[in-house]
């Protein structure tokens, strides 16, 4: 289905003048958040490897935009398009660097780049260490390069909002022992929110992360979520039944983002429908 950013209901302007970065953001869950902040009034810098990654999965954009940068213009913000793998901690901190020298400081960070890339066998007691090592590289250390180069940056000005991406995966065991490389980084990426959080709260960073469930992105949807028979199958673990659309995920981007959030710092919330209730 095709978004047309520029017809879409105004938002409060609840982040105008502030500055967010978005990793992993030219499709899919990323994309949803940059436009949300975009909508909200945030200035936003869209990062990933590919800024034109929407094509791989047929992800349609606004019409006459040719990438998620030319989106967040359409909703006259400014916008800055940067290609950075978050794996190389060098292209990080320029990244960055880049961002506080162009657009003046970074408020929000989102950190959304990642995802179950690595294919083979994802047993626990077979998966490839290599394989578990590139799992844990796009995961956490991607989290954990983008943190530790934003940190300095809104640590000196006292104040400044963080939002991990874990997932449900991360939060339980299920599958019989399958998909363990990804759940374990993303395990650790919620543990590694809670320690960057303590850290932070002295400065005035509230540090948060989201765990989504069975959400409809184009990746998912592509890999056959939206099939009668996966929804058919998924459905049945979610109390809310149904699927989850990548706005619904975006939306608690927003209240972390946001002074309704202020009190509100190290928590891990599951975005799932219901799927992870304890």
């Amino acid at each position: 289905m095709t978004i047309d950013v520029t017809t879409l209901e105004p938002l409060p302007q609840t982040l105008a003048g502030h500055v967010a970065l978005v990793t992993g953001a030219a499709r899919g869950l990323g994309r949803a958040y940059a436009l949300r902040l975009a909508r909200l009034g945030a200035d936003v810098v869209v990062n990933d490897v590919d800024l034109r990654a929407n094509r791989e999965y047929d992800e349609a954009l606004t019409p006459g935009c040719e990438s998620v940068v030319d989106e967040v213009r359409a909703l006259d913000r400014r916008a800055l398009g940067l290609v950075a793998d978050v794996t190389d901690e060098t292209q990080v901190r320029g990244m960055v660097e880049q961002v506080v020298a162009e657009l003046g400081t970074i408020d929000i960070l989102v950190c959304n780049a990642g995802g179950a890339l690595v294919r083979g066998p994802a047993l626990a007691s077979e998966v490839p260490i290599v394989d578990f090592k590139r799992m844990m590289d796009i995961n956490l250390i991607g989290t954990i390069h983008a943190c530790q180069a934003v940190a300095p940056v809104m640590k000196a000005q006292r104040r400044g909002k963080i939002v991990t991406v874990g997932s449900q995966s991360g939060l339980r065991a299920q599958g019989g022992g399958g998909g363990t490389s990804y759940s374990v980084a993303k395990a650790a990426i919620h543990q590694y929110t809670r320690k960057l959080a303590a850290e932070l709260g002295p400065f005035g960073v509230n540090v948060n992360c989201i765990a989504p469930g069975w959400i409809l992105s184009s990746r998912a949807i592509a890999s056959g979520r939206g099939s009668t028979e996966s929804r058919a199958r998924l459905e049945q673990e979610i109390a809310l039944k149904r699927l989850g659309e990548p706005e619904d995920c975006a939306k608690v981007v927003e209240f972390l983002v946001t002074d309704l959030s202020d009190y509100v710092t190290g928590q891990i919330i599951p975005v799932c429908g219901g799927v992870c209730l304890f």
